[in-house]
C-alpha cells in the first residue's frame, strides 16, 4: 500500500532514498525495535546519504550499502530482535559502509530517509514485515460465503447544526451542498457491487470531528472521505482541491494517541496500545500512519482525476494540510473542496442537482480507479476485478518544487525519479511534467 519500495523476499535490487546527496556521512547508532507484526531497525547518522539495499536468500538477508559512508569510532551494533538475528558491518572498496540484516525469515522491506528533530538527527529507516503480515490498516471482516467483503467508504459532510460553514453570495450554505453530494455518493456507492457507505451525518446536525473519525473507526471503514466547500474573501478564487493530511498532523496525533494508549483499548487496526511500551508503540503508530497515508496520497490522485473531468481543479496534485477530521491512523483519508461557494458561479454550481449528481459521480469514480488498482486482500474487488499494473501518476512541476521534495511526497527515491524521467541530473523546470512510477 505504500509508495516508499518494498523489497520482495526473493533476491531483488532496488536503488532508494535521496539521490545527490554525495556528503560522506558517519553511522553513530544502530536501534533495533520489534513488535508483532514488524521490525524496525534505525540507523543514526551524521548527514542524508545515498543508500543501495537489496535482499538475498538461502539464508536470508538485506543488504543495506551506504555511499560513502563509514561507522563511527564508538559504534555498537546491537542484538537481533524479532526478525533480525543480527547486524554485521564492513567497509567496501568503493568507500561504502556494507551493513547485513542476518534474517530469520524472508521480510519484506521498506527504507527511507528521517531529517533530525528536537531529538535524533538524520536517520535511515529499515522497516522488515513478514510476507504473510496483514497490514496495520483495519479491515472489516470476510463474509462467510467466500464471495470477498465488501469496502466500507465513510462519507463525511462537512459542519451541519449550528454549524453552517461558508456561506455564498446567494445565501447558499456549505452544510447543505456537502450534504447534498455525500447521500448522491452514497447512492452510487452503495449502487456499486463490492461496496458499501456509511454516512457520518445524514441529517442537519452537528457533528464534533472527533466523532466523525470515531464513526468511520467503529465501522471498520477502508476508506474515509470529507466533503467540503471552499470559501474565500476575493470572488474570483475557483476550483477544487484535495487534501491529505500533513506530516506535522500524523505526529501531533501520534503524540496524542501515544498519551492516551494506557486508556485506548482499540486504537490501530484492532491491535491494542495499552500494553506496549513507548517506543514499540510508536513504531505501530508510525507503521500504520505511513500506510494510511501513502494510500490516502495515491487514492487522492485517483480522485483528483475523475473530479478533473467535471470540475476545475485549483491544484492538479494531492496538497497537504493538518485537518483533523484525516488524522485516524489507520483508515486512508481524504478531504475535498468542492469548489468556491464565495465564486458566484460555483455557488450557482453547487446549489445545481445535476452538479451535484456528476460530482458525486466523479468522487465515486476515484475511489474505484484506486481500489480497482489497489484491492485489499479478501475483498470483493479483489476476488472478482481483473488485475491491470498500476498507471504511473504523472506530477506538473510548480514554483519551488524540487525533485528530491516530489521524490519525498510520493514515497520514492529520486534515483527511481531521474531512470524513469530520463533526467541526467535533479534540476527541474515550472511545468515540467514527472511521470511517478507505480508502486
Amino acid at each position: 500500500m505504500t509508495r516508499r519500495g518494498w523489497l520482495p523476499g526473493a533476491v531483488a535490487a532496488l536503488l532508494l532514498g535521496s539521490a545527490g546527496l554525495a556528503r560522506a556521512a558517519d553511522v553513530n547508532g544502530v536501534r533495533v525495535w520489534s513488535g508483532p507484526e514488524s521490525t524496525r531497525v534505525v540507523f543514526e547518522l551524521s548527514a542524508p546519504v545515498d543508500h543501495r539495499v537489496f535482499a538475498l536468500n538461502d539464508p536470508d538477508r538485506l543488504v543495506i550499502d551506504l555511499e560513502a559512508s563509514s561507522a563511527s569510532a564508538s559504534l555498537s551494533l546491537p542484538e537481533g530482535k524479532g526478525l533480525v538475528t543480527a547486524v554485521r558491518s564492513g567497509d567496501r572498496p568503493d568507500g561504502a559502509l556494507r551493513i547485513v540484516l542476518d534474517l530469520k525469515q524472508a521480510a519484506k522491506a521498506k527504507t527511507f530517509l528521517l531529517p533530525p528533530n528536537d531529538q535524533y538527527g538524520d536517520r535511515l529507516v529499515v522497516d522488515l514485515l513478514r510476507p504473510d503480515a496483514e497490514s496495520v490498516v483495519r479491515r472489516a471482516p470476510l463474509p462467510s460465503d467466500g464471495s470477498g467483503r465488501s469496502l466500507v467508504i465513510a462519507i463525511d459532510a462537512g459542519h451541519g447544526g449550528e454549524d453552517p460553514g461558508a456561506t455564498g453570495r446567494r445565501g447558499v450554505r456549505e452544510k447543505d451542498v456537502v450534504l447534498a453530494i455525500a447521500r448522491e455518493l452514497a447512492k452510487d456507492v452503495n449502487a456499486e457491487p463490492g461496496m458499501r457507505a456509511v454516512l457520518t451525518r445524514n441529517g442537519d446536525h452537528f457533528v464534533s470531528l472527533r466523532k466523525r473519525m470515531e464513526i468511520a473507526h467503529a465501522a471498520k471503514a477502508d476508506f474515509f472521505m470529507s466533503i467540503h466547500a471552499d470559501s474565500y474573501r476575493d470572488a474570483s478564487a475557483e476550483g477544487a482541491t484535495v487534501y491529505v493530511l500533513s506530516d506535522k498532523g500524523a505526529s501531533d496525533e501520534a503524540a496524542l494517541l501515544l498519551a492516551q494508549r494506557e486508556n485506548a483499548s482499540d486504537l490501530i487496526g484492532g491491535v491494542s496500545l495499552a500494553d506496549k511500551d513507548q517506543l514499540l508503540a510508536r513504531v505501530l503508530l508510525d507503521l500504520s500512519q505511513s500506510a494510511a497515508l501513502s494510500a490516502s496520497t495515491a487514492a487522492g490522485q485517483r480522485v483528483i482525476k475523475r473530479m478533473g473531468e467535471v470540475v476545475d481543479m485549483r491544484r492538479t496534485r494531492v496538497q497537504q494540510a493538518p485537518f483533523l477530521v484525516l488524522k485516524s491512523p489507520d483508515v486512508p483519508s481524504v478531504l475535498v473542496e468542492t469548489a468556491y461557494i464565495s465564486n458566484p458561479h460555483e455557488e450557482g454550481e453547487l446549489r445545481s442537482r445535476d452538479f451535484q449528481q456528476k460530482l458525486a459521480q466523479a468522487l465515486h469514480d476515484g475511489i474505484v480507479d484506486y481500489f480497482v488498482s489497489n484491492p485489499p486482500p479478501g475483498s470483493y474487488f479483489a476476488l472478482h476485478t481483473p488485475q491491470q499494473p498500476p498507471a504511473p501518476v504523472r506530477h506538473v512541476i510548480t514554483r519551488g518544487e524540487t525533485l528530491s521534495e516530489i521524490a519525498e511526497r510520493y514515497r520514492v527515491s529520486t534515483a527511481t525519479l531521474r531512470r524513469s524521467n530520463s533526467l541526467k541530473s535533479d534540476v527541474v523546470r515550472i511545468g515540467q511534467v514527472i511521470v511517478i512510477p507505480p508502486g
